[in-house]
């Protein structure tokens, strides 16, 4: 298996002693001529995983797996800008309290 992208993160510090982690492989097609290839995102947290896999076969196949991981962006993109947000209202509201 030749990978043409792979990276696999862990999501916390070390010192937390926590597993969760996130591993994405695109494995290398060879100049276009291997169409069946791994593409997959791993996401873990604690004891639940979820793969997520985009299948690149045909011309249907590409376009639904870029799309997928195009609305995948977006959406934890729109996540984390709304976590921001909330964090900093939790912060500012108990520091005016005290």
């Amino acid at each position: 298996m030749a990978k043409h992208f792979h990276k696999r993160t862990f999501l916390n510090p070390v010192s937390t002693g926590l597993t969760s982690f996130i591993d994405a492989l695109v494995e290398h097609s060879f100049n276009g001529s291997d169409s069946l290839i791994n593409c997959l995102i791993t996401i873990a947290d604690c004891r639940r995983v979820i793969r997520l896999e985009f299948f690149l076969a045909n011309k249907e196949h590409r376009r639904r797996s870029l799309a997928k991981i195009n609305l995948l962006i977006e959406t934890l993109t729109g996540f984390r800008d709304a976590l921001v947000k909330e964090s900093k209202l939790i912060e500012n509201f108990k520091r005016d309290k005290s």
